[in-house]
């Protein structure tokens, strides 16, 4: 082929890619197979690459993602990406209506209703038809620019159907239900923790500084607004959305108009009766005013708009019948009951398993095995049973008790004075043993990528591990044979292994999974005693005397080096060449004395990187807001934290604000 050849291929094979992925993202009706859709694209990819001369930015071979970036730019918003005023009732939406007709001096509005999808505001920016640039909320007035990632989103349109000259439009990024599920699957047999939800899934997804990785999360995103547009009027909100979807956008399903609040609540109501039903998760429902006229007068306030409100929806709730009671053993040995029910779908998902948190609780809502109950999932993986229908009993329904011994190993069941949980005594357990495991090798503690759950079981029904300290003996022959595993990831196994050696005594220590202790604690104690020989011949008087260390804490610690057990496992540690010493990673004490918290998504932080940043320069991180706090830490979505700080005088920082502290600027 020629040049001018290869170049009309190239088009009308990007034509015929984003036409299909139209289809199949945003309109849901694909009219092609994935592999014809797979076999143009590879043609695509190869071309593009003989031929970089044609290369576009509006190619579909843009979404594959690959570019790493070394951060997120700050993205001044030219228009303020405001948040909504929440409402709860009937009563408070009829009184945000009576504040709109008042300002107005009218008898009715006209209003637009729309699902509230609850995933992360974005925005999106096109100029002569193209999509130049993408960026997150963060605090309405700056974002950070996401383009790759964004960029990876199928329903996201990279060349409008119209070459309008300027537009910017917000819209709101989520994970579906099934790409969330699978997701959390996936991190569960790799040994990763699980995210709560799928607005956290959708968040961490766009902050991955490797856009393959947010290629790999399936995102989607609805838009809902145009921000600011040149070349075009539009006179009301309605006229507008109709619009963006002409150009091709994937705008909210199911938007309505009506005249007037009592209408408009009507609708809202059945949203929320529906939700259930949807492949994707709300948490509200949005009332607009639909004429930008009216809008313009009504104005705003510093945060919210005062034409909107979003009605939210309380935890979904669900009836469904209770079958049994069944029982799991944690790594500390606590006995966990948990209800098997009656499939039944909330929020999205279908549900057969619910916690009963301990039997103080069973008993406390007289919780009995065909009972019919309610269960509740509020943004949590596991729901729970919230009630019992009594009125629903015909008389054949069991009380449950606790078991004497074990489910798992037979051995006796304690509980101590003053606890609700019920305790497996018995170390050797093998619910336990799993469970430890696995706590020992995630990040908090020693941090070894790749050993998931399913492997951590593969190795001990094979007896090539009974405990922690086994895993410093295993070597690539003993990997090499296991299910799923080639020449190269039991080679990077082995390695991950033997780099977490060096984590040191704070994170071994975390890792060990003492009773009350957690990294913080663990972290205070290694700071303290330096090494773990000094710390187990230390008293529980002396323990207690630690700030944040108090008396059931040094009682546990005590216990637990005082078993044979733990002293022979951390014997085997030093044999094995695991650090037992402390290693100061304090880089300065500018932060002594001063108490942050955290709160929202920060723009390239990690909660956790963060933390560690104040805590290596002196500065302790707490979980709420008090007097004492001396700064909070913001980010995107920030929620009643930030509220409470605004309202006690608490100087709120941004992550580059932090930054500039840690530099002493």
């Amino acid at each position: 082929m020629t040049k001018e050849q290869i170049k009309d291929k190239i088009e009308e094979l990007r034509k015929t890619l984003t036409q299909y992925g139209y289809e199949y993202y945003v309109l849901d009706t694909p009219t092609v197979s994935d592999f014809e859709y797979d076999a143009k694209m590879r043609e695509l990819i190869e071309l593009e690459n003989e031929n970089p001369e044609f290369n576009s930015p509006d190619s579909p071979t843009q979404r594959v993602g690959g570019e790493v970036s070394e951060g997120f730019a700050e993205v001044t918003h030219t228009v303020q990406m405001q948040s909504l005023a929440d409402v709860f009732s009937k009563e408070e939406l009829f009184e945000f209506d009576e504040r709109v007709r008042s300002a107005l001096g009218v008898d009715s509005v006209e209003y637009v209703t729309e699902m509230k999808i609850d995933g992360l505001s974005v925005s999106l920016e096109y100029e002569n038809g193209l999509f130049t640039r993408g960026s997150t909320r963060g605090n309405g007035f700056v974002g950070e620019d996401i383009t790759q990632n964004l960029k990876t989103i199928q329903s996201i349109p990279l060349k409008l159907n119209e070459a309008i000259p300027y537009l910017e439009v917000r819209g709101e990024v989520y994970m579906p239900q099934k790409s969330f599920i699978k997701l959390n699957e996936q991190r569960e047999a790799s040994g990763q923790p699980l995210f709560a939800n799928p607005r956290n899934a959708a968040a961490g997804s766009l902050r991955q500084l490797d856009s393959k990785i947010a290629a790999e999360r399936k995102l989607d995103i609805f838009v809902f607004n145009v921000q600011r547009v040149e070349g075009k009027e539009l006179t009301n909100h309605r006229q507008s959305l109709d619009w963006l979807a002409d150009l091709g956008f994937k705008i909210i399903p199911g938007n309505q108009t009506f005249d007037g609040i009592s209408a408009a609540y009507q609708e809202v109501q059945r949203i929320g009766e529906n939700r259930g039903n949807l492949t994707f998760d709300i948490d509200g429902s949005v009332i607009k005013v639909n004429s930008f006229a009216q809008r313009e007068i009504l104005g705003t306030t510093s945060k919210t708009p005062k034409w909107a409100a979003a009605y939210k929806f309380p935890a979904e709730q669900q009836k469904t019948k209770l079958l049994d009671v069944v029982l799991q053993v944690g790594r500390t040995g606590v006995v966990t009951p948990n209800a098997v029910l009656e499939p039944v779908r909330i929020a999205g998902s279908t549900v057969s398993r619910a916690t009963l948190h301990n039997i103080d609780n069973i008993k406390s809502k007289d919780i009995r095995i065909g009972d019919t109950v309610v269960i509740e999932k509020a943004g949590d993986i596991i729901p729970a049973v919230v009630k019992v229908i009594k009125e629903d009993r015909c008389g054949t329904e069991v009380e449950f008790n606790m078991p004497e011994n074990c489910p798992v190993c037979g051995e006796k069941l304690i509980r101590e004075d003053g606890e609700a949980a019920v305790r497996c005594t018995n170390s050797n357990c093998p619910a336990q043993q799993l469970r430890s495991i696995i706590h020992f090798v995630s990040k908090p503690a020693m941090d070894i990528d790749g050993l998931g759950a399913s492997i951590i079981e593969q190795l001990l029904d094979e007896k090539l591990i009974a405990d922690s300290a086994d895993l410093y003996r295993l070597k690539y022959d003993d990997i090499i044979k296991l299910d799923r595993f080639a020449e190269k990831s039991a080679m990077n196994l082995i390695n991950s292994i033997s780099e977490s050696k060096s984590r040191g005594l704070d994170r071994l220590l975390f890792g060990l999974g003492i009773r009350m202790i957690g990294s913080r604690a663990a972290k205070i104690l290694a700071e303290r005693y330096g090494n773990i020989d000094a710390l187990m011949a230390a008293t529980r008087e002396e323990l207690s005397d630690i700030p944040e260390i108090g008396e059931k804490m040094s009682e546990s610690i005590v216990e637990y080096f005082k078993q044979d057990k733990s002293r022979e496992l951390v014997n085997r540690f030093k044999e094995l060449s695991v650090s037992t010493e402390y290693t100061s990673t304090v880089a300065s004490d500018i932060l002594s004395g001063k108490t942050f918290v955290l709160t929202g998504t920060l723009p390239t932080l990690k909660r956790s990187e963060a933390k560690s940043m104040i805590e290596s320069n002196g500065g302790k991180v707490s979980g709420s807001v008090s007097k004492k706090t001396d700064y909070v830490v913001a980010g995107e979505e920030a929620g009643s934290k930030l509220d409470k700080a605004n309202a006690l005088g608490i100087t709120v920082i941004t992550e580059e604000e932090l930054i500039k502290l840690l530099n002493n600027e």
